[in-house]
């Protein structure tokens, strides 16, 4: 049996092999983004780790439902897939929300410039549909501050364009576990309106038992050119899902508990007796208003409203759950500007603006008997929570001279969390207040026209989560809270990297960064499903990005991404109800030493024919603080193919792909300082989709 050193070497040395020949008429080009300065500038020229995910990278031979689909080829980002949609992805940046169990923290979200992550910093990326979206942007870095709290990464996704010819699709796809998608699209222009709309109806059994889920989604994109200079472009976004939540397993079996990795379909006991599950529900509307009032200038108008419903029934043991739904209402506005022109003779491009947010959750917490809530069910918490943040930026870039760049930037945010209890116990009431200016500047080298070399440094903060400020104390039986003494999380961020365009068919792009925060936040005291948080000194984070992309002769194309992560504890604390020590030098749990990505991919045109395989490596990674158990590393390899025909207006895909190919058993996920021991989330073995999609253009 091949050993894992030896498989990552077979993906490394296909990456980097035959690099010396290429095909002439192909050119591997730079790819433009806009998340970076807020206009659109050539990725090649920033000095940042920006790395832009395609629309076939996001959408061919995929299931297309959670982002850990897209984002693993990118350096840097942790996204691992749950194998369960009761909870949103584990997504993070540079070690940045590798402590999240529910929902997406530490980076923030966008699709179109419409945040999906809400003042406090949570995200929920799962309100986004991906048969829309035809590019995926994903910052790294100091940058990354610029987009205000929490923002240790930033992931913005854009709809994709509108065809100038209307057209229509349909499509099904098929899978194991009695997975099942339909979906149906329009797209065109037609009287200057540009319109894309989608609906997408998803069921599944899951891979493990107790996991079955369903979702159904639409999306409307409607663009209209108001005038030459002004445009207004409406996106709408709804879903409703229901998902069984079979949660984590231990290590080892035991009475009503299945091992995590001998027995990895399995649920505990008490997730079947509690019926854990979430039902949840979202609808949002954004307005982007774009007008160029001049050659110089222009001014962008973000608006944007929503509701989400979400109902989790969770198990505290054998036999005793608990319901928690929270109703949720947000909105928010952002007003920005642009100017170009030139300053001592030399090219400068500057944005700057307001940006500002308010979400209201009303959150119910009952005791729920056999996964129900009854008349006799006790109500444990009753809140207001709010959040809102005010925020100010300016951010702009200089052409000191043909080689020099200097870019810099500096944002203001202001942010307020408050809890408001309505029940006469002992969590209390309160509010916290965090204010931070945050400063960031880069300069880029261009030291010949195919290599350049760049540097930047900056500060950012992390601030808790309402959820994370809940508690002070959450064991029974008389929790108290809130938390009102916690404080943000602050880091100095450096970064310095390289980008090189071997030829016109070879990128390479590499960053190396060192991060050093204060007060990072950290699990403290828990109880069943709850705990409460605090701050924990210091932590070091240090490491090594790297990716290459070729194209070689006969339509062959490879690339690679490899990623070394030293996240480490920088000084001694206590957690846990025992307060167990966690010296300095111990892993932040979740974060991976080692992850590479490798995709070797042909296409024969003739036939329509492209086919592609995949590797993936996931180091160890530990499961808590104390560093006391792991989930082991793991090599996975998938075959993706599809055909494709063009009959008069009628243009057929038939697509397959086939998952962890030789069938291992591997952990997908951890669930980071969970109470029960319940860390792991295991993955399934080999499964497959396939489907097929028509289009018709009229």
């Amino acid at each position: 049996m091949t050993s894992t050193k030896t498989r990552l070497s077979i993906m490394v040395a296909a990456c980097f092999a035959s690099t010396g020949a290429f095909a002439e008429d192909i050119k591997l080009l730079s790819p433009v983004v806009v998340t970076a300065t807020k206009t659109e500038q050539d990725s090649f020229d920033l000095p940042m780790a920006i790395d832009k995910v395609e629309q076939s990278e996001i959408q061919d031979g995929k299931l297309r439902m959670t982002l850990s689909e897209s984002l693993a080829r990118i350096p840097g980002i942790t996204a691992q897939n749950r194998n369960q949609m009761a909870q949103d992805p584990q997504i993070s940046s540079r070690g940045f929300g590798a402590r999240s169990s529910f929902g997406v923290r530490g980076l923030r979200v966008y699709v179109d410039g419409i945040p999906l992550s809400m003042p406090d910093g949570i995200g929920n990326p799962g309100s986004v549909d991906l048969d829309t979206i035809g590019a995926i942007e994903v910052m790294r870095g100091p940058f990354s501050a610029m987009y205000g709290n929490s923002s240790g990464g930033v992931i913005q996704m854009f709809s994709e364009a509108s065809p100038a010819t209307p057209e229509v699709s349909g499509d099904l796809l098929l899978g194991s576990f009695n997975t099942r998608r339909e979906s149906v699209k329009a797209a065109g222009t037609k009287d200057g309106i540009e319109y894309l709309l989608n609906y997408s109806d998803y069921s599944s059994d899951g891979f493990r038992q107790h996991s079955q889920n369903e979702k159904t989604q639409a999306t409307a994109r409607i663009g209209i050119k108001l005038n030459e200079d002004t445009k207004l472009t409406t996106l709408i976004n709804a879903f409703d899902q229901t998902a069984q939540d079979p949660g984590g397993l231990k290590r080892d079996a035991d009475v009503g508990e299945p091992s995590a990795f001998t027995s990895p379909t399995g649920v505990s006991i008490g997730a079947i007796n509690n019926n854990t599950r979430v039902i949840r529900s979202n609808t949002q509307v954004g307005f982007n208003l774009e007008h160029r009032v001049d050659a110089a200038n222009t001014l962008n108008l973000i608006t944007y409203a929503g509701h989400r419903d979400n109902l989790q029934y969770l198990s505290l043991g054998t036999s005793t759950g608990r319901a928690s739904s929270i109703s949720r209402d947000f909105y928010g506005t952002e007003i920005r500007g642009t100017n170009k022109g030139n300053l001592l003779d030399k090219p400068y491009t500057i944005s700057y603006g307001i940006a500002a947010g308010f979400m209201e959750d009303a959150r119910l917490d009952r005791s729920a008997t056999g996964g129900e809530v009854t008349s006799s069910s006790s109500t444990n918490r009753s809140e207001t929570q709010k959040a809102q943040n005010f925020d100010q930026y300016v951010q702009g870039m200089w052409s000191v001279d043909k080689q020099w760049d200097l870019h810099a930037g500096l944002r203001h945010t202001k942010l307020t969390l408050d809890i408001q209890n309505k029940l006469s116990n002992s969590l209390g009431s309160g509010s916290l207040d965090f204010s931070k200016t945050i400063p960031v500047v880069g300069v880029i080298f261009k030291a010949t026209p195919v290599m350049n070399f760049y540097a930047n440094i900056g500060q950012g903060f992390e601030t808790p989560t309402l959820t994370e400020i809940t508690y002070i104390d959450p064991r029974s039986p008389s929790p108290t809270g809130p938390n009102l003494t916690i404080k943000p999380s602050t880091s100095t961020n450096i970064e310095i990297g390289s980008k090189l365009l071997v030829s016109d068919n070879t990128r390479i792009n590499i960053a190396v960064f060192d991060i050093s925060t204060e007060n990072e936040i950290v699990t403290d005291l828990l109880q069943g499903s709850t705990g409460s948080f605090k701050n924990a000194g210091k932590t070091k984070r240090t490491g090594t990005e790297l990716s290459v992309q070729s194209l070689l002769p006969n339509n062959v194309s490879l690339f690679a991404a490899y990623t070394l992560l030293n996240a480490t504890f920088d000084s001694d604390f206590n957690t846990g109800n025992t307060h167990i020590p966690v010296p300095a030098g111990n892993v932040i749990p979740g974060t991976y030493r080692t992850q590479m990505y490798a995709e070797a991919a042909w296409k024969y045109s003739p036939l329509g024919f492209q086919t592609a395989l995949e590797g993936r490596y996931n180091s160890k990674v530990y499961v808590d603080d104390v560093n006391s158990n792991i989930a082991p590393s793991n090599t996975i390899f998938t075959i993706r193919s599809s055909l494709q025909q063009v009959v008069g207006k009628w243009r057929v895909t038939e697509y397959a792909r086939i998952e962890n190919i030789f069938d291992r058993n591997y952990i997908g996920s951890v669930r980071v300082n969970d109470t029960n021991t319940r860390f792991y989330e295991p993955a399934a073995g080999r499964n497959w989709i396939a489907g097929v999609k028509g289009t018709y253009a009229f």
